[in-house]
């Protein structure tokens, strides 16, 4: 393969990596009793009529779905609501690299994974060898720990009713969600080898599978979880070991030689954009002092905008 054909796939590839980085009066007829007709309602007061003697439920008013109809019809709602929350994110990740205020951060990613494709192989070459068990056994704990304090604070907050920390726990699952399905399609088209697969080139269009070396989907995972907490929390100690125990993860798997450098850089970039992008969109100022910060300097799309307040119903 000659040098010049290298350089313009990598130019390819790094291109494909910009366009989707990130960067959504019921009526009821009445029964009177049998035999009974309609009376006006100066009727009914005229003859000191006892509105209470009714079974609750025959006036339109108290009248609403029957308890067996409600949790069906809750959840029913609440599965069509997240579904166009999600399909909200999406499009506003997949549009955000076209923002003009975007551009200097997609030329930054471009600049990046451009220069890194090209030096790939001789960053590997001249990684330490051995230990390579230790360093990817740092990242799944490093990850797994991550995810757990984060599920841990999610559910306490649930639990005694505190609004901030179930606004961070839905808020990472969200980002978790909204991560997989960008994550998902570029490893599918990519379909890069791993280092040590092949030739050791870490050619591209190889797989058709998930599971490959492009984007670095742990540092992905772990940046996007690191950065929405760090976002609500934006304490130095929470920043320390949020980031910490991303750029663990990042580190574990790459000296690990589980990924290329250009994977890691890209996967790292996409974490933090998406994070950053969730968090800003769908934080509620009520609750978030950051995020109360935030909405005084920007203004979010109306269609975001829509989703900041909890469900009404």
């Amino acid at each position: 393969m000659n040098y010049g054909l290298t350089v313009f796939r990598c130019l390819l590839i790094s291109l494909a990596t910009v366009a989707i980085l990130p960067a959504s009066a019921n009526s009821q007829a009445v029964e009177l009793g049998r035999g009974s007709s309609l009376i006006a309602p100066e009727a009914f007061l005229s003859q000191g009529f006892d509105v209470s003697s009714f079974p609750a439920g025959t006036f339109g008013e108290d009248t609403g779905p029957s308890p067996a109809q409600q949790p069906g019809e809750q959840k029913g709602g609440a599965i069509s609501r997240s579904v166009k929350r999600v399909l909200a994110d999406q499009r506003e990740l997949y549009l955000a690299p076209f923002k003009p205020a975007n551009f200097k951060w997609d030329a930054l990613v471009l600049a990046g994974t451009t220069g890194l494709l090209i030096a790939d192989r001789h960053i590997e070459n001249a990684l330490p060898g051995g230990h390579y068990t230790f360093f990817q056994d740092s990242s799944d704990i490093a990850i797994a720990g991550l995810g757990a304090a984060l599920a841990g604070a999610w559910i306490y907050g649930i639990k005694n009713d505190h609004p901030h920390l179930k606004e961070m726990g839905d808020l990472e699952l969200e980002s978790l969600v909204d991560t997989f399905l960008i994550y998902t399609p570029m490893q599918f088209i990519a379909g890069r080898q791993r280092p040590g697969e092949g030739n050791g080139h870490g050619d591209f269009l190889r797989h058709h599978a998930m599971n490959t070396s492009f984007p670095g989907g742990h540092a992905m995972f772990a940046w996007a979880m690191a950065t929405v907490a760090a976002r609500e929390y934006p304490k130095p100690w929470v920043e320390v070991l949020a980031y910490g125990a991303a750029l663990t993860v990042t580190a574990g798997r790459f000296l690990g030689r589980d990924h290329w450098s250009s994977d890691m850089f890209v996967g790292t970039a996409l974490g933090i954009s998406i994070g950053n992008n969730i968090f800003h969109s769908r934080c509620d100022p009520d609750v978030s002092d950051s995020c109360r910060r935030h909405s005084k300097r920007v203004k979010m799309p109306a269609e975001l905008q829509s989703w900041r307040q909890p469900d009404s119903h």
